[in-house]
């Protein structure tokens, strides 16, 4: 049973300009909101500021369908379920093995090259399944999905991100946590002493300050700032669209580092994935709006070349979940920004090509004639760089749900596993550009969500989740980590900042 806290008389006031709360969050994602909900369980009061209209609440959490958690099989599964029939887990049961919380970690630092910081992975990991539990008592819903079992995606969202956001949303009013929208947090405050005392905000008439005894801050990266993607992520960068919503322009950490809060992680790598070339400039929240709409990542199936008609990475390098976030950034760094995703009629009947629903597509019954419609700059070039493929495959079992290690020999780069070849007709192209979710850099924090100050010493009153914390990922990350992260960490944070505003300390 959900715990509701009993509801406290204060004396709340709002005179013209000026908000009085316990716990101040800022942003309504799942991090913030998993904030909100875990400070007013603990008694707090809490108010929420969202940028963004309440018609497009729920930033990049809402276009996100999954969050990857360890589970020792069906049973740590079916409590999650919003449909607990047989006809509903049969599926699933057939698929489902065991993803330990030794494997989540160990996949986070083959991803992250050991660059990810071990205290907040070790926090991420052991705190997951039961953040999980915990979201189910406030009314979220998990369903079979159809991806590998041991990709670590086997249940996603019911009702994607966008539903989970609803979930979150209702779970607030019910427990009297009111939601400001279309305010922008602009500044910091802090007494004498260096405590946080809440932010000075803009809405569209008027200043506010919101005083408090604590600010969470949950807004994101600076995925959403042209001029920060240049400054941090270099040339190129301030060009690449969204998988995400714009507004998330660096806010947040921007007025944590005028308070000296300290950088950590890797600020010049990011989420970055294969996305279909004419996917509009950003995503808004909505109903049925996903983030995976636009996204194509059947590559690990097919193969990839550049303009110049030339392969350049390893399309099945290992699971899709564990390359598609560094993909993006290889497909901007080549000649125009561009690639192609390249299959054929045996991939296609075998159902490889998933979620590519009115893609931008070429298709032709000959490679020399793709290649044209494609106005690939060297036809030979891409002419020898398939056959070279084809003959370079070796013998195996192709199984799509298996790391298969059906692969190549002598040709660079490689393909590691699932290696077809591109030989029956019709031919099918798909153009695709880098898209660009979150980026990694972020704050310093302590396993309790604490911001750390450039000195080391704690910033008091100050606490980070979400996109915000630095340190977890580099170069690439899990799908589905950031979403998990920032459920554990808005949590955990949540908690902290109301036992010690009720506390006193």
């Amino acid at each position: 049973m959900t715990f509701v806290p009993p509801v406290r008389v204060r004396s709340k006031f709002q005179v013209e300009n000026l908000v009085n709360t316990d716990v101040l969050v800022v942003g309504a994602g799942n991090a913030a909101m998993s904030a909100a909900i875990a400070a007013r369980e603990q008694g707090a009061d809490v108010v929420v500021l969202e940028k963004a209209p309440k018609s497009q609440r729920g930033g990049n959490s809402a276009l996100t369908v999954h969050m990857r958690f360890p589970y020792r099989g069906m049973e740590d599964l079916v409590p999650l379920l919003s449909d607990i029939r047989e006809d509903a887990t049969h599926s699933l049961a057939g698929r489902v093995g065991a993803y330990t919380e030794s494997d989540y970690y160990a996949d986070i630092m083959e991803v992250t090259d050991s660059q990810s910081d071990p205290t907040l992975a070790n926090v991420l990991v052991s705190n997951a399944y039961k953040t999980v539990l915990w979201m189910r008592s406030y009314g979220h819903a998990w369903i079979p999905s159809h991806e590998s079992p041991t990709s670590a995606n086997v249940v996603s969202f019911d009702g994607g991100g966008f539903a989970m956001q609803e979930r979150w949303f209702r779970a607030a009013e019910r427990l009297g946590i009111p939601v400001h929208y279309e305010t922008e947090a602009v500044e910091l405050l802090e007494d004498r002493a260096g405590r946080v005392t809440g932010v000075q905000a803009r809405t569209a008439d008027r200043d506010v300050r919101y005083e408090s005894q604590a600010v969470i801050l949950a807004c994101g990266s600076f995925e959403s700032s042209p001029e920060m993607r240049a400054q941090c992520l270099g040339i190129g960068w301030d060009k690449v669209k969204l998988r995400g919503v714009p507004f998330n322009t660096g806010d947040g950490l921007n007025m944590a580092l005028e308070l000296g809060a300290q950088r950590y992680g890797s600020w010049s790598t990011c989420h970055a994935s294969p996305q279909d070339s004419n996917r509009p400039e950003y995503d808004v929240p909505g109903p049925g709006v996903s983030g995976v709409y636009w996204s194509r990542y059947s590559y690990p199936f097919g193969i990839m070349v550049n303009v110049d008609g030339r392969r350049f990475v390893d399309e099945g390098e290992t699971w899709r979940g564990l390359t598609y976030a560094k993909t993006g950034r290889a497909i901007l760094s080549q000649p125009v920004g561009l690639a192609f995703q390249i299959f054929d009629a045996e991939q296609r009947r075998r159902g490889l090509i998933r979620g590519y629903k009115d893609a931008t597509v070429f298709k032709s019954n000959t490679l020399d004639a793709l290649a044209k419609d494609l106005e690939i700059h060297d036809v030979s070039a891409f002419l020898e760089t398939v056959r070279q493929f084809n003959e370079s495959i070796q013998d195996g079992e192709f199984h799509p749900f298996h790391l298969d290690g059906k692969s190549t020999s002598g040709i660079t780069p490689p393909k590691s596993n699932w290696a077809l070849p591109i030989a029956t007709p019709p031919f099918e192209a798909y153009p695709t550009i880098c898209g660009m979710t979150f980026t990694y850099g972020g704050l310093k924090i302590t396993p309790s969500a604490e911001v750390l100050h450039e000195s080391d010493r704690i910033i008091p009153g100050l606490y980070a989740a979400g996109e915000m914390v630095g340190g977890l990922w580099h170069d690439n990350y899990p799908s589905g980590g950031g979403m998990m992260a920032g459920a554990v960490f808005g949590r955990i944070a949540g908690t902290k900042a109301a036992q010690q505003v009720l506390s006193g300390n």
